[in-house]
């Protein structure tokens, strides 16, 4: 990591903690929540086996769901990017959605 995004990280993580997120993060207790930067997460998608970031509720649920298949660094310098400027800087993946593709 970079400097900058090394403390970044040491701000803001937290020990690991399963968090909910309805419907995905329902079945097996949810996803791991590794960092907390105000209203938004930093998770561990163990489906998609990737990092994402998200709002959350309550500290204890995960707003949405995403299923980018990052590094944790990378991440992080999106989350950073996204503090300094209020833009997204790269595509984020959602979840599977019923009849978006024809059948075979």
């Amino acid at each position: 990591m970079s400097p900058e995004i090394a403390r970044l990280w040491e701000v803001i993580r937290v020990s690991p903690q399963k968090w909910t997120q309805d419907p995905w993060g329902r079945e097996g207790g949810g996803f791991w929540v590794v960092a907390v930067l105000g209203n938004l997460a930093v998770w561990y998608n163990d489906i998609e086996d990737g990092f994402n970031y998200s709002t959350h509720r309550d500290f204890k649920e995960i707003e949405d769901y995403w299923c980018n298949q990052d590094e944790l660094e990378h991440t992080l310098y999106a989350l950073l990017h996204f503090v300094q400027t209020g833009e997204q800087s790269y595509g984020r993946l959602s979840p599977p959605i019923a009849g978006a593709l024809p059948s075979s």
